[in-house]
């Protein structure tokens, strides 16, 4: 059987991209420890280990989260320091965030902070913040997961390879045998001239259940596929804030029915973390 990337993106509820400009300083309570516990304890319960991608601040307020998650024998990767798109920084800005975000993580886990992997916030690697695939190379990192191979309202690079490839510096759609990282994008389901989004997030939650694990069953005949989880979307304790009905539903709808969908999945699908997976493929070394 195929063994497929599970990933943890590890943010705060008010990390969202259509909530985040939305709530005040002084009431971001933080819930991620509380809404993590469960699905450490489903994890625990397959015997699956998984990649958290994690925001610097999150790691920063809760090391003992993190001390946690690298104990299970997850791997630990970074979801950038501030969770702010990278068509909101610069590449100074970006390179401060990548150096605080490896000290953090040197002072919680010392050795066992390997951090090799990285996911952009929002999936905001694309043609206008390609310059952030050196800036990665530049710090030690081996392979990014921020491609969204088809055009959202919010994010996306349509002609972007399906599969893992070594992406080009200077067209992040264009597979690049001297690049420098691999890229391992967010996994689609090709039905005929369309691409169905089936990665997780508002995906996972809102899609038909049949169509879902069909389009899964599809992609793992040909490919390794990855799956995302927010911690927020599976909380029954995630705040909600008032917004139009579209955005709404994209947001929280069905948060609690995901974590039974990820139960369904770990016990249909072979999973491992994301380094593991790309190694098994021959994609890294070691």
């Amino acid at each position: 059987m195929r063994l497929h990337a599970l990933t943890i993106d590890l943010e705060e509820w008010y990390h969202a991209e259509l909530v985040r400009d939305k709530v005040p300083p002084a009431e971001r309570m933080d819930q991620a420890p509380a809404a993590l516990q469960p699905i450490l304890a489903l994890l625990k319960a397959h015997g699956v280990q998984a990649t958290f991608f994690i925001v610097g601040e999150v790691a920063e307020r809760h090391p003992e989260l993190m001390r946690e998650i690298a104990a299970a024998g997850h791997e630990i990767a970074c979801h950038g320091y501030s969770h702010r798109p990278l068509w909101e920084l610069t590449p100074m800005e970006f390179s401060a965030e990548l150096v605080q975000f490896r000290r953090l993580m040197d002072d919680i886990l010392g050795d066992a902070a390997d951090v090799i992997g990285f996911r952009a916030p929002t999936f905001s690697l694309e043609a206008r913040t390609a310059w952030a695939l050196d800036v990665l190379a530049e710090h030690g990192y081996r392979y990014d997961s921020s491609i969204f191979p088809m055009r959202t309202p919010l994010y996306g690079v349509p002609a972007a390879p399906l599969a893992p490839y070594r992406i080009s510096a200077s067209a992040v759609d264009q597979d690049d045998a001297q690049g420098r990282l691999v890229e391992f994008p967010m996994t689609v389901c090709e039905l005929g001239s369309r691409r169905v989004p089936v990665s997780g997030g508002t995906y996972l939650r809102l899609f038909p259940w049949p169509l879902f694990t069909w389009c899964w069953e599809r992609v793992s005949r040909t490919r390794p596929a990855v799956l995302y989880v927010h911690p927020w979307e599976t909380y029954a304790g995630t705040p909600r804030l008032p917004m139009p009905p579209h955005l709404a539903l994209a947001t929280y709808g069905n948060t609690a029915g995901a974590l039974g969908r990820l139960r369904r999945l770990l016990e249909r699908f072979r999973f491992a973390p994301m380094r593991v997976v790309l190694a098994h493929a021959g994609w890294l070394e070691g």
